[in-house]
């Protein structure tokens, strides 16, 4: 396979389609083992204020590839996770509190705003000869016997015997594997924002359960602090309408106060929540990564730790192939790759749909499974280390960038 293609991009062997976080950390490992790739797709227009909570693997993977260290600086440490129980209800579970110390690492990750984390990636992405980037909206993909075919906007054509599909939840590539995909919508709205408090954080990641779904704050550098509200839709449409300042009231009452006076900062995003699965993650010549492959609620810290995974894995494949010189897009290929990833983005979709489901039932018996859980976590030490070892670095799904192993 490797003498078929040049050393740079001129002649890609792999494709990557779509420019986020899970699209750039694929074509950097892809371009790190020595494949040639080129990485298309258009920015966003609207600016992403949200952020991510990178829990530790994902920090050794892009520690692993080069690009923590270009934006490090703009990350907090999340070293202590509480979960409260602010439902209410009859039934109530005890406060949890997760402490990185407890086993044996400085933190658990860290939460980092996702501009300045695609920052980052493009600008060592930039760094790869072999890795040449077109800002362009791709229109068409096809699949075919040796080679998948990707037109763009401009007419242009790229052809690849790999592509690599990361663009997002609509994802054309899986259209054109046709993959289809299992999808689960939720009565509920998520408000992100960041805001400024005058209390410190102290490292603390604190999520409140309530009756319409988590309320969680995450620390950014200094004072300062991401949150996500989940609500339900006409409390959502209530909470639009508030101007900033009401908005700030309406957030510290809702934190009772713990990080002190809120001030939001600009750029509200609201997301109608829902969940999905594609039924096979790779096919005719094309591997699912991120939003493409799988959607998650923005509960748990999740959805892109899940499609880092995806993008490492899915590297760590092709190029053990190219190096072989083997087919980096064949049926094998993506067999394994959908073997690899499936345990894991199947364990981590049946977990939050039950924590989120138990946040939203009505009925006791449910509530009260829920409390019993926490309560034993809070209680039984090694339940609670192994939740978190499990949590940070799940046992069955480390590809190798995760370990720190270099592809």
């Amino acid at each position: 396979m490797p003498d078929k293609y040049g050393k740079d991009a001129e002649k890609p062997a792999a494709i990557v389609v779509g420019g986020g976080p899970a699209g750039l950390t694929a074509a950097i490992a892809l371009a790190a083992g020595g494949i040639p790739t080129v990485l298309a797709g258009k920015r966003p227009a609207r600016a992403d204020n949200r952020t991510t909570a990178l829990l530790g693997g994902s920090v050794t993977a892009l520690e692993t590839l080069g690009v923590w260290p270009l934006c490090a600086a703009q990350a907090a440490p999340l070293k202590i996770m509480r979960i409260v129980d602010d439902t209410g209800r009859l039934w109530r579970a005890p406060e949890v509190k997760f402490s990185a110390d407890e086993i044996d690492l400085d933190t658990f990750g860290y939460n980092i705003e996702n501009s300045h984390l695609v920052a980052a990636l493009e600008q060592h992405a930039r760094t790869f000869a072999n890795l040449r980037m077109i800002e362009d909206d791709v229109v068409a993909v096809e699949p075919g016997d040796e080679a998948v075919t990707v037109t763009l906007k401009s007419g242009a054509t790229l052809q690849a015997p790999l592509a690599i599909g990361a663009d997002g939840r609509r994802s054309l590539c899986r259209d054109a594997a046709g993959i289809d995909i299992d999808t689960r919508d939720y009565p509920q709205i998520a408000l992100t924002v960041c805001l400024k408090h005058s209390r410190p954080h102290r490292d603390t990641s604190t999520e409140f359960h309530t009756p319409s779904g988590p309320f969680t704050l995450v620390p950014l550098p200094g004072q300062r602090s991401s949150l996500v509200w989940v609500l339900d839709p006409h409390r959502a449409d209530e909470i639009a309408e508030l101007d900033d300042a009401a908005l700030s009231d309406e957030i510290e009452r809702a934190s009772h106060s713990i990080l002190g006076k809120i001030e939001i900062e600009p750029g509200r995003g609201l997301f109608t929540l829902g969940a999905a699965t594609a039924r096979r993650f790779g096919d005719k010549r094309i591997a699912l990564v991120g939003e493409a492959a799988h959607v998650f609620p923005p509960i748990g810290a999740q959805g892109l730790n899940l499609g880092l995974r995806d993008a490492a894995a899915i590297g760590e494949l092709a190029v053990a192939a190219w190096r072989d010189g083997n087919d980096i897009g064949g049926a094998d290929v993506l067999t394994a790759y959908d073997k690899m990833r499936r345990a894991d983005v199947g364990s981590r979709t049946l977990a939050i749909d039950l924590l989120n489901r138990t946040l939203l039932t009505d009925f006791l018996p449910v509530q009260g499974l829920r409390g019993i859980g926490l309560y034993l976590l809070d209680r039984i030490g090694p339940l609670r280390r192994a939740a978190m070892r499990e949590g940070v670095a799940p046992a069955a799904s480390q590809p190798r960038l995760m370990r720190g192993e270099v592809l």
